[in-house]
C-alpha cells in the first residue's frame, strides 16, 4: 500500500466517522443546548447541563474538526473520552446489551486509530501546518 492510499483511507475514515457522529449524534444534542433543554444524564457527576454541553461539543464540534482534518489529534481526545463514557458509564453500567455498548466503543476505536495515525496529507492540518512550513 502506498502512502497516497493511506491518505485516501484516512480521509474516508475521518469524513465518515466525523460527520456521522457530528450530525447523527452531536447535532441533536447541540439543538437541545440551544433550545435550553438540559435534560440529560449525569454519568460523570458534573450535572446534567454540563454533561450535555460536554457531549454536544465532543460529538458535534470535534466530529466536524475530525472530518475536516483540523486540529485532528486534539479533537479526538474529547471524542474518545465521550465515547468511553457512553460505552462504559452509561450503557455497560445500565446493563445494556452488547450492541448498545459496542457502538460507542467502535467510535472510540476509530478515533484512537486517527489519534495514532494522524489526519493524513489530505487534511487541513497538513495544508495549514505542514505545507506552510515548506
Amino acid at each position: 500500500m502506498t502512502k497516497g492510499n493511506i491518505d485516501v483511507a484516512l480521509l474516508f475514515l475521518r469524513v465518515w466517522f466525523g460527520l456521522e457522529m457530528a450530525f447523527a449524534h452531536g447535532w441533536p444534542k447541540m439543538m437541545k443546548v440551544f433550545a435550553g433543554n438540559f435534560e440529560f444524564g449525569d454519568p460523570i457527576g458534573v450535572g446534567p447541563t454540563l454533561s450535555l454541553i460536554l457531549a454536544a461539543v465532543a460529538e458535534f464540534v470535534c466530529g466536524v474538526l475530525i472530518a475536516l482534518g483540523l486540529f485532528t489529534r486534539l479533537a479526538t481526545i474529547p471524542y474518545i473520552i465521550t465515547m468511553l463514557v457512553a460505552a462504559l458509564l452509561v450503557h455497560y453500567a445500565a446493563g445494556d446489551p452488547w450492541g448498545r455498548i459496542a457502538n460507542p466503543l467502535n467510535y472510540a476505536v476509530v478515533a484512537i486509530a486517527i489519534l495514532i495515525a494522524g489526519p493524513g496529507r489530505l487534511s487541513l492540518d497538513h495544508k495549514l501546518f505542514v505545507d506552510s512550513i515548506k
